[in-house]
């Protein structure tokens, strides 16, 4: 396993880039995947990985564990994850808050949990049984939201910290996710980011988002398919600057990937805000 340094950016590691990052090794932190791309070990994504992944910490990203479900977790899928897992070892291991099965039909689609006492118990089972099958902790991602249920008994914040509490997993805070979420339900970035429990942020997604135009209103979608906004650059300079948190930091891109160059230069973004931030610290030190 390739330990992936304190407060390091990285990339998701995409098809378009395989050759690429072969040839120039560039300078990245660590590389994200998207797990269940890689569960074949015939095909041409596994082949590729077992070269990559001896030049770069990698970070294993799953959208398919279906955590928040009320069906038993896929113990074929949870399978096919240990075997990736026990492979390559990677740095970080996680999945979503959000379920995507029902009676054995898996969806496309990360869809929103009822932030109840109930779904809680029965999301904490899920992450506890994933937990002790690895043999090792995850971490879990917020979600973006574009609906609310009306019958709730705490906030999405309160219900993360209440996960991480009863499991000791880690947090994967995607900033541009809480950034999306704001915007559709009209809540305060800063309050959700007062309430999360930072000491168990391990890793940061930032990426784009599109507006979509509904009737007579519009709504923000967490489309990975663009550069990150400077909305979402002046929450995560912002965090940095108040938690001087050690988590690792990714730059998420899925669709209309762009040219390698510039992917590294967003994360390059990432790196200078940390290091104004951390000079001025020591700065003001000496």
């Amino acid at each position: 396993m390739k330990n992936i340094n304190k407060g390091a950016a990285g990339i998701g590691l995409r098809a378009p880039h395989y050759k690429d990052i072969l040839n120039l090794q560039p300078d990245i932190g660590f590389l994200e995947i998207h797990s269940e791309n890689y569960f074949n070990p015939d095909s041409q994504n596994h082949f590729y990985l077992h070269q990559i992944a001896q030049h770069y910490p990698m970070s294993f990203h799953g959208i398919g564990l279906s955590l928040g479900s009320s069906e038993p977790i896929c113990t074929k899928h949870l399978s096919k994850l240990k075997q990736l897992v026990d492979i390559f070892q990677p740095a970080l291991v996680s999945d979503h808050l959000s379920w995507s099965s029902l009676q054995g039909n898996f969806f496309n689609d990360l869809l929103p949990i009822p932030y109840t006492r109930e779904a809680l118990q029965n999301f904490v089972n899920n992450v506890n049984q994933v937990q002790d099958f690895l043999q090792r902790q995850i971490l879990i991602e917020n979600p973006s939201s574009y609906l609310q249920y009306k019958n709730i008994d705490m906030g999405e914040p309160e219900f993360i910290n209440e996960i991480i509490s009863r499991t000791g997993c880690g947090l994967l805070l995607d900033l541009n996710n809480i950034y999306v979420s704001a915007a559709n339900h009209n809540f305060s970035v800063n309050q959700y980011l007062e309430v999360i429990n930072d000491r168990a942020v391990q890793e940061i997604h930032l990426a784009g988002f599109t507006r979509k135009q509904v009737n007579n209103d519009s709504i923000l979608i967490d489309s990975h398919s663009s550069y990150v906004s400077q909305a979402v650059w002046d929450i995560y300079r912002q965090y940095i600057q108040n938690t001087k948190t050690d988590a690792v930091t990714l730059i998420e891109w899925d669709l209309e990937i762009p040219p390698l160059s510039e992917l590294i230069s967003e994360k390059n973004k990432a790196e200078n805000i940390r290091e104004k931030i951390f000079s001025l610290e020591c700065d003001y030190e000496t």
